[in-house]
């Protein structure tokens, strides 16, 4: 009977019950939406503004008394801000081209980034000159603005040429850090969007771990407790009837348990209690079941199925190796807000058995991702020939609601 899922339908449904879409965790924004990128640019260039209007009024100021003359070294502030109006829509649209023309490859992107940068720069001297022209004061304002051929002229002069070098060198720079800026931002999305399909990921592999965990319990049970009742149906056809219908209430709580990470201890000891009468009718000269009744008074919840395979270890491994009387005790003992769960059994003198197994390594990986280093498990022979398999977890009260430390 192969009742395991396989791998990718764990991993599917696990995913599905975390709500991690796949869409979502292969979808990623490698570059800031647009109206990040408008609120990134906008801000850095009103800094560039009033830093390069800032930094001429004081060096304007700083050669007027030391010259002790009014000559205007540079353009004023209305001007310089004017300029930086007008080059506002430019840098928007080159840093736009930048991310479209993106950078890889290196050798065949780098060009077309550097004349998108140019391009930029070499608007500065033109852009400052019209804002000289609108925005500077009277005596600098020709009584008639030049218009065609002569506006022309005016920008590509021979006398404007280092103006052009100096501002076209400067805002390349500047433009170079703002486009600095973006890329940045862009890299600090992908980084933060990569860390959260990890994330996503890895809890998704938690409980896909998890899932397929508890679906193990399920097929190796069944096989045992089939055997079981076969061995009851030829000489005790009643009681092999009374065991099917025991079987049957078992797997309903079995399949129910298993669809869940946390049930009551209630409800644990109660499957416990079952699967021991079960054994216990195949072996009732052999073996004796004590299961605690749950305190009223403590609500706790536990992994759910924890101790199946602690007591189906104490019965198969108790019973190997010699035709004595075989003594099963569960305990739940709370010390500390801590809970133990501990499962006693007799065994044959002299071979301490039970340590390995699918069903205790399972309880160990399971307390590992649920817990982490707050749960223990141990499994260690005992004084007066008993076997002892003991988890200590903390004490949850909150419900299958409370937080699972992977």
């Amino acid at each position: 009977m192969n009742a395991l899922p396989s791998e990718e339908m764990v991993i599917t449904r696990a995913a599905a019950e975390h709500g991690i879409a796949s869409a979502g965790l292969h979808s990623a924004v490698s570059t800031p939406g647009v109206r990040q990128l408008l609120a990134i640019l906008t801000a850095f260039w009103v800094y560039v503004a009033f830093s390069n209007v800032l930094y001429a009024n004081s060096m304007q100021a700083s050669l007027a008394m030391e010259m002790s003359g009014e000559i205007q070294f540079f353009a004023p502030w209305g001007a310089r801000l004017l300029q930086h109006l007008f080059l506002y829509p430019a840098l928007l649209c080159c840093v736009w081209g930048s991310i479209r023309v993106g950078w890889q490859p290196l050798w065949r992107k780098i060009p077309s980034q550097h004349l998108l940068g140019l391009a930029f720069a070499v608007l500065a001297a033109p852009a400052l000159m019209l804002g000289e022209r609108l925005g500077g004061p009277p005596e600098m304002k020709p009584h008639r603005m030049p218009t065609g051929s002569a506006l022309f002229l005016e920008f590509f002069s021979r006398d404007a040429l280092p103006m052009w070098l100096a501002s076209t060198t400067t805002f390349l720079l500047t433009y170079g850090f703002g486009l600095a800026l973006i890329m940045g931002f862009a890299f600090y999305q992908r980084l933060r969007d990569s860390q959260l399909r990890s994330a996503a990921l890895e809890r998704a592999l938690s409980a896909a771990h998890l899932a397929a965990l508890r679906m193990q319990l399920s097929p190796h049970t069944l096989f045992n407790l089939l055997h079981t009742i076969r061995g009851q149906i030829t000489w005790d056809p009643a009681t092999a009837q009374s065991m099917v219908v025991q079987l049957g209430d078992l797997l309903r709580r079995l399949l129910t348990a298993g669809e869940r990470d946390f049930s009551r201890l209630a409800d644990e000891l109660q499957f416990v209690r079952l699967y021991l009468g079960l054994q216990q009718q195949r072996f009732a000269d052999r073996l004796t079941v004590t299961v605690p009744e749950p305190d009223a008074s403590l609500t706790a919840w536990v992994p759910s199925l924890i101790l199946q395979p602690l007591v189906e270890n104490a019965v198969v491994h108790g019973l190997a190796g010699h035709e004595g009387a075989v003594t099963v005790r569960v305990e739940a003992v709370v010390t500390a807000e801590m809970l133990s769960l501990r499962v006693v059994n007799s065994i044959a003198p002299g071979k301490p058995e039970g340590c390995a197994g699918i069903g205790l390594k399972n309880v160990r990986e399971r307390l590992a991702i649920q817990f982490g280093d707050r749960a223990t498990f141990s499994a260690m022979p005992g004084y007066d020939n008993v076997w002892i398999a003991e988890v200590r977890l903390p004490l949850l009260r909150d419900g299958p609601t409370a937080p699972k430390q992977s």
